[in-house]
């Protein structure tokens, strides 16, 4: 294969991955032709799959959704469904890598270097890595809760210049293509404002965990740390090598500015955030515009408990996460700072760490278009 820096990740939904009676043989087929070609055209590709529970449910007699019955079920159906995608993608020429990841291996940065690294030597080695989430030992405070989620973090973890959410909706709408004939396509989603994307945005669909809100999401996520996304319909012929060739198909997000470092993009992700920190819309400002630290004198709250350098989220007074930092102060001892100049640390604590309770150098915002040091 041509060496190449660009890289795409394809998250393959579960209504395309298998049909009512098991696997779905005849898309697992198309979806490895298709990636055979791109690789050909000089790109390498990450493949996140969901499936491995709806695919147990096709061996194993068992019903509900329970957490137990979930990890019963992928445990059965992991197996057969890497089976396929091994033989489909063998008969192309391509080796296929098994990669099962919960938020647990992710959230602490040592981690998240170790999968970096797993999945970057898989790439360099020509080896296709197949991702899902290890529903086998994942609890509820620890699962992804979609593929969505994951391959977003696919995405950060190999510096993914494209993110492609394949499901079987072609993309999100104006309203709901099933019920309501006038509904039209978002070719860029761009051009919409959040909100009301996020309205428009339905639940998740019969046998899948995600959704159109959860690929916006996941999406938002995404252009924040400098990678494209398109939402479309797996169905679709060639979908892949029609959007790597530069056709519009689906809903398109354009990255918000090149993409980030490794760090900040570990930074910015709620994977491993352990509170949150309410500020006021002074300091606020003075970090998002003003490309300043955060200091205890704009804090108004502490949510939730984390220890010294932890990563927390940064809170503004409508309750939305709008940075992400390590925190300089444990939740005890920065609630005995909160509002305070740093001038008056030491006197408080009877030791000081520093004035800054996140220091710029450790902090990421989450919205680039208003930040001034991104």
């Amino acid at each position: 294969m041509p060496d190449s820096s660009r890289r795409i990740v394809i998250k393959c939904g579960t209504r395309l991955v298998t049909t009512p009676t098991g696997l779905n043989d005849v898309f697992v087929s198309d979806i490895a032709q298709q990636i055979a070609e791109v690789r050909e055209m000089g790109t390498q590709v990450a493949l996140v799959t969901s499936g491995a529970v709806a695919a147990g449910r096709t061996i194993a007699p068992m019903s509900g959704d329970a957490l137990v019955t979930r990890q019963v079920l992928a445990a059965v159906g992991q197996a057969p469904l890497m089976t396929q995608y091994a033989e489909k993608f063998g008969n192309k020429g391509i080796v296929v890598a098994q990669a099962l990841l919960s938020r647990a291996d992710l959230a602490h940065r040592s981690g998240y270097l170790n999968a970096r690294n797993a999945l970057n030597g898989l790439l360099d080695a020509d080896i296709l890595p197949v991702a899902n989430e290890n529903d086998v030992v994942a609890t509820e405070e620890l699962r992804f809760g979609d593929n969505d989620a994951l391959s977003v973090l696919i995405a950060k973890l190999i510096g993914a210049d494209r993110l492609c959410i394949l499901s079987s909706v072609g993309g999100l709408y104006t309203g709901d293509p099933t019920t309501d004939p006038h509904a039209e396509l978002i070719r860029d989603a761009g051009k919409v404002p959040r909100e009301n994307l996020e309205r428009m945005a339905g639940d998740a669909s019969e046998g899948g965990s995600g959704g159109m809100r959860s690929k916006l999401q996941a999406a938002f996520e995404a252009v924040t740390d400098g990678i494209d996304v398109v939402i479309a319909d797996g169905n679709e012929s060639d979908v892949i090598v029609r959007l790597e060739h530069g056709e519009s198909l689906g809903t398109s997000l354009s990255a918000l500015g090149p993409i980030r470092s490794s760090r900040a993009r570990w930074l910015s992700s709620s994977l491993g955030q352990r509170g949150e920190i309410v500020v006021d819309s002074g300091a606020q400002r003075a970090v998002v515009h003003d490309g300043r630290s955060l200091l205890p004198a704009g804090i108004t709250k502490i949510q939730g408990v984390f220890e010294r350098g932890d990563l927390v989220g940064l809170v503004n007074p409508h309750q939305e996460v709008f940075a992400r930092g390590l925190v300089n102060y444990d939740s005890e001892n920065l609630a005995k700072i909160v509002g305070r100049p740093s001038s008056e640390i030491f006197a408080t604590l009877r030791f000081s760490y520093g004035d800054e309770v996140v220091h710029r150098n450790n902090l990421v915002v989450m919205d680039r278009s208003d930040e001034k040091n991104g």
